[in-house]
């Protein structure tokens, strides 16, 4: 695999708003299994009020949450796309979240950069956020 430095990325101020601003977040990726950075990082966003809606191929339900097998079968708006997934697979999601057209941000969390699915998601006016962790990113606004 060939790393990359995140070309399109938020700026402080705007992660700040954005986290600040949305309600429903779905993860792509939420383990089951406690050990895993996206259990603690979607249980932590469930703790800190946010609507999560778990997206993994497998469970029923994580942490008290409905799981869902992809994003176009979850009832409700997504405000942001929280990625735990390998880069590869991100312009798949990325093609998900144009089609469902209600998502305002696509977050890829620490180590997942891909800079032209980022690309293709703020043309279409979806803002990005590259190789940042959500949780750590919460903490720092002191909450």
């Amino acid at each position: 695999m060939e790393c990359e430095f995140p070309t399109e990325n938020a700026t402080s101020d705007e992660v700040k708003a954005l986290l600040q601003g949305v309600k429903t977040i779905a993860v792509v990726g939420f383990s089951p299994d406690e050990t895993k950075d996206s259990h603690r990082v979607g249980k932590y966003l469930i703790d800190h009020g946010y609507t999560v809606y778990p997206v993994y191929p497998k469970e029923e339900v994580i942490c008290g949450q409905k799981v869902y097998r992809s994003l176009d079968e979850i009832p409700e708006p997504i405000d942001v796309v929280n990625v735990f997934r390998k880069p590869d697979v991100v312009p798949v999601i990325v093609e998900k979240i144009k089609a469902l057209g209600n998502v305002k941000a696509l977050w890829l969390q620490k180590g997942i950069i891909n800079n032209a699915a980022a690309q293709e998601a703020k043309k279409a006016g979806i803002e990005v956020v590259q190789n940042k962790c959500i949780m750590v990113e919460h903490r720092g606004l002191g909450a």
